[in-house]
């Protein structure tokens, strides 16, 4: 049986790809690799008053995925990362040390830095909208259901069974 290893996680991205040498680059085989940071913010209760926490996260993008995004991946884009967890060891001076990131294989562009007005970013790039899942009302609203039967609020409080 496998072991299941999927994360997805929706945040904010902490620097601008390319921002230093280790952001973005290629391997020896030639692919490209993109190395993001991303924040998820996370609200919990305790006791009555509500508390923003923030956690980060390192995310490695490959190939054309990498490539074709690297325009687009500015500070404060809110991205979504579909991946899986990567440990990494290594030993430096006689002491063991691990780091968990996560490994892209999916990623989507939702809102802007600014909330996700549409404006195109300043290289001339194609604006992303973001996605609204309200209901638009460009219907007129004539529409009523079909009533078959009861409305379901006349049951008697003894329920015979």
């Amino acid at each position: 049986m496998t072991d299941l290893n999927h994360v997805v996680l929706i945040g904010r991205l902490t620097r601008d790809l390319g921002a230093d040498e280790r952001s973005f680059g290629y391997v020896g085989n030639g692919q490209a690799r993109a190395n993001v940071s991303i924040a998820v913010n996370r609200s919990r209760k305790n006791g009555e008053q509500w508390i923003e926490e923030a956690n980060y996260f390192d995310v490695t993008i490959w190939g054309k995925t990498a490539e074709n995004l690297k325009p687009y991946l500015t500070k404060g884009k809110m991205i979504a990362v579909d991946g899986y967890l990567k440990q990494d060891r290594w030993e430096k001076d006689g002491q063991k040390m691990s780091k968990v990131s996560i490994v892209a294989t999916n990623v989507q562009l939702l809102g802007g830095r600014d909330g996700g007005s549409g404006a195109a970013p300043s290289n001339g790039a194609p604006a992303f909208q973001q996605f609204n899942s309200a209901p638009q009302n460009n219907y007129q609203n004539s529409y009523t259901p079909d009533s078959y039967g009861d409305t379901g609020n006349d049951f008697p409080e003894d329920i015979p069974f």
